[in-house]
């Protein structure tokens, strides 16, 4: 039987049922449109790509976990799930997250999945050290401000005081150093995963 003739729901129970390629026609056929949907969002393509992906991600732990039920409606069902990584996405770049200030810098305690199975545990280990090594390459400057940020939860205020410069400079600084951080990431095809 053709692919197209096949119904998303035969699809997703191949899937489930261990028929990996099944997941592969489910992504070819619907990546334009989610892909199109996240775009009109977020109007840049690399985030729209990571949240794409982001989606795939879900949608197969949630198919993985025989947690999908919504038969027949599998189309609607992703599209719930990347509008709420988009939602996700905005919450946080609205402004720079706030870290627990447990004197180790840790990304993911912004991360509100209590779950995690020792796999994802040490992925998200070796994603810090990862992050930990990116900020050490960054220039002192900008490794200072984005330390007193992170780690310690300074507001650019306390950070432009403590500093002497003016709250414009540790901006442009935090700024700078979050662009070098994705440039070091580029260099060295450091892949940031959750």
């Amino acid at each position: 039987m053709q692919n197209e003739l096949i119904t998303d729901a035969t699809l997703v129970s191949n899937y489930i049922k261990g028929e990996e390629p099944a997941l592969e026609v489910l992504i070819k056929r619907h990546k334009q449109r989610i892909y199109s949907f996240i775009y009109s969002k977020v109007l840049d393509k690399d985030i729209a790509e990571d949240i794409f992906q982001d989606t795939f991600i879900k949608v197969i732990k949630t198919l993985k976990r025989g947690k999908y039920n919504e038969e027949g409606k599998f189309l609607p069902w992703v599209m719930r799930i990347s509008h709420n990584l988009v939602i996700d996405h905005f919450r946080r770049n609205n402004r720079m997250p706030k870290f627990s200030n447990s004197g180790d810098f840790n990304i993911f305690s912004v991360l509100s999945d209590t779950a995690l199975d020792a796999e994802r545990t040490l992925i998200k280990m070796q994603v810090e050290s990862d992050v930990r090594k990116l900020i050490e390459e960054l220039p002192a400057d900008q490794k200072e401000v984005l330390v007193m940020r992170m780690y310690n939860d300074m507001s650019f205020k306390e950070i432009s005081d403590k500093t002497g410069v003016s709250i414009n400079t540790a901006l442009g600084r935090m700024r700078y150093a979050l662009i070098n951080m994705r440039k070091i990431i580029d260099k060295h095809n450091i892949i940031l995963t959750n």
